[in-house]
């Protein structure tokens, strides 16, 4: 049941969309090219079954999670299914 001046059923719409955002988004994060044998960030060699696991890896698995850590951190928030949204 959609509000406001959204028709009905548009609920799933935004969480489709929201879904496909996500998707998009972890795409072009993925790691693209030839693996790096040391961590950009600290220098340490990068285990060979880390770089045959995933083609073009330029971090270690601390560096990557501390990366990944402070991108989450960095995330906006989604106002494309918020109620508020259709408001404004």
């Amino acid at each position: 049941m959609a509000g406001g001046w959204a028709r009905d059923g548009a609920e799933h719409e935004q969480m489709d969309a929201t879904v496909n955002d996500a998707l998009e988004r972890a795409r072009r994060l993925l790691p693209k090219g030839e693996s790096a044998q040391y961590c950009d960030e600290c220098g340490l060699a990068i285990p060979e079954a880390r770089r045959q696991a995933l083609p073009g890896v330029q971090h270690c698995v601390a560096c990557q999670s501390e990366l990944e850590a402070h991108a989450k951190s960095q995330e906006l928030y989604n106002r494309r299914g918020s109620k508020d949204s259709q408001l404004r």
